[in-house]
């Protein structure tokens, strides 16, 4: 029984690892990549399409990521827009930047929970005087193995038709439809493309891949090395 709670309370530990990693993917793309947003403006010529200088529109941008993390109160912002003073978001848009924000701030709250989550599996550990060389390795290979396969699944699915996907996901995660907007009237849309979207997406796997095989190979490293000093 023990035993069991050993590797229960190690899975448990591995799968909130994961879900950590893939939202701090997230962020690491979108908030810690530098010049990331310049690139993507420049590749789909945003700039030409909302008649903006570079920097403007980067400002615009600044304000808007500091606000979906909760940095700014309100999304009232003030640029200029082919040579006129304006303020860059509508009402709807604002409102449904209202709702992102929402997704945003809850995701980093389940960090913070599984953070906790794992420290608390840590210390059941400890207190049940668990071989962590023997048990931690291999219960993380096991959990990171589950989750990374349900990704890869989902992944896979999704690439399929990535339109498709990316409009269910609105239809899940919103309860109104804010989300669907007018590039002839709405600023937001033509900033941010679907093809912005996809990107960011493929950027967000390519990064949570490339921790998932670090976890996974160190733990396959110390799971080994714990094999060989047992015979």
């Amino acid at each position: 029984m023990k035993t069991l709670i050993h590797y229960a309370a190690g899975i448990i530990f591995s799968l909130c690892l994961m879900v950590t990693l893939l939202i701090t993917s997230v962020e690491a793309v979108v908030y810690w990549t530098p010049g990331y947003f310049e690139k993507e403006y420049a590749k789909y010529n945003v700039t030409e399409a909302v008649d903006m200088t570079m920097e403007d529109l980067l400002d615009v941008t600044d304000q808007m990521m500091a606000y979906l993390r909760g940095k700014r109160a309100d999304l009232h912002v003030d640029t200029t827009m082919g040579g006129v003073s304006r303020e860059f978001f509508n009402e709807r848009e604002i409102a449904h930047m209202e709702d992102v924000r929402g997704l945003f701030l809850d995701a980093l709250a389940i960090r913070r929970g599984c953070l906790l989550l794992m420290a608390l599996c840590i210390i059941i550990l400890l207190l049940l005087k668990a071989d962590f060389k023997r048990v931690f390795p291999k219960s993380v290979c096991l959990g990171t193995g589950l989750f990374f396969g349900i990704t890869a699944i989902l992944a896979a699915i999704i690439s399929t038709d990535f339109s498709k996907y990316f409009i269910m996901f609105h239809h899940i995660f919103f309860r109104n439809d804010l989300w669907i907007l007018d590039p002839a009237t709405d600023m937001l849309i033509n900033i941010v493309p679907e093809g912005f979207f996809s990107d960011t997406v493929l950027h967000i796997g390519i990064t949570f891949f490339l921790c998932v095989v670090i976890v996974f190979g160190l733990a396959l490293f110390f799971l080994r090395k714990s094999k060989k000093n047992s015979v």
